[in-house]
């Protein structure tokens, strides 16, 4: 068997993964997590008071044919009248060059009960839509395949009747609780576990996300009020599961204002990952933050890593809002 078509083989069978109607899928990864909290977590809405514009984009394996581009924008803010936060999140994720394309948007409330004059809890629920969608022209069949040549055959598999779109609704839920130096959270996504296949029945697994981190002054006061400008180290960890699929992201950034560094190692309990490193600008009205995902896993570095933007517009407040708890937690 030629070098030729192994590699054609292993293209095939990548191809025809996208158009397996019993394949499981997984939601798109983002680095730089609390860049992207609405992602993580729908009761993180509102959780800096204020309203907030976020931005991300993130190019993974760029080096390897059929990469993975996501995007996402969220909007959110406290509302008094509520008791709570709203936001708004749309997500567009592009898999094997649009090969797979899929579209959400969601609509997310989280109530905001004060438990004490030092700590404050947040319930949220999301409203998603959701629309998944396969590109027939770029699929791929073994009948295609050549053993000399690739793929020079045309294909006798049947372009599906009822199409390739899937349009469905998806709900997800989350808690968080905080004080000012400390912040843990919980999150369910996919309660109801959706049909997302095209042809035959396949669900939308549900993805548990567990997170937590920490404010720790090196200024020597750790009790006073903190702000964007205290120097700061902040350890986190997430832990998340989808199906078989689990993931453990758990490391440290460093406050230096303006600047905010950060590294972090993410991995299952069988296989190494990745190694992340992350360097951030910030200033009151804006963050700006970019970070690269060094592969350390067998697929090695090969595949171009992964590239990571984030870009955050903090908004004023009403002058007449009530003095309102937010949550002190890293920007990326």
């Amino acid at each position: 068997m030629t070098k030729k078509f192994i590699r054609v083989l292993v293209i095939a069978v990548f191809s025809m993964a996208f158009y397996s109607m019993d394949a499981v899928a997984q939601d798109p990864h983002f680095s730089q997590y609390y860049a992207n909290p609405l992602y993580m977590n729908p009761a993180m809405a509102g959780t800096p008071v204020c309203p907030r514009l976020i931005m991300n984009y993130r190019n993974q394996w760029p080096s390897i044919s059929g990469q993975y581009v996501t995007y996402n924008a969220s909007y959110d803010q406290h509302v008094d009248a509520l008791s709570g936060g709203i936001g708004v999140l749309v997500n567009v994720d592009r898999a094997g060059e649009g090969t797979l394309s899929t579209t959400m948007a969601s609509g997310i409330y989280s109530y905001k009960l004060d438990i004490g004059r030092k700590f404050s809890l947040k319930a949220g629920i999301q409203a998603t839509f959701l629309q998944k969608s396969l590109d027939w022209e770029k699929l791929t069949f073994g009948d295609q395949i050549d053993p000399r040549h690739g793929f020079v055959f045309n294909t006798n598999e049947v372009y599906p009747s009822d199409g390739l779109v899937k349009t469905f609704a998806d709900f997800s839920a989350g808690m968080v609780g905080y004080s000012e130096r400390f912040y843990a959270g919980f999150a369910v996504h996919h309660l109801t576990t959706p049909n997302e296949g095209f042809i035959s029945y396949s669900e939308l697994p549900m993805k548990y996300t567990v997170h937590a981190g920490a404010i720790i002054s090196i200024e020597g006061d750790n009790s006073r009020k903190r702000t964007i400008e205290e120097t700061s180290l902040s350890p986190n960890i997430m832990f998340q599961k989808q199906q078989e699929f689990e993931q453990l992201n758990y490391g440290l950034y460093l406050n230096k204002f303006p600047f905010v560094g950060g590294v972090w190692y993410r991995h299952n309990f069988d296989n190494s990952d990745a190694v992340i490193v992350l360097l951030g600008f910030q200033q009151q009205v804006f963050k700006f933050g970019y970070s690269y995902d060094l592969t350390v896993s067998k697929l090695t570095n090969a595949s171009g890593g992964a590239h990571e933007f984030s870009l955050t517009i903090q908004f004023e407040c009403s002058p007449k809002r009530k003095r309102i708890r937010a949550i002190n937690c890293p920007s990326f």
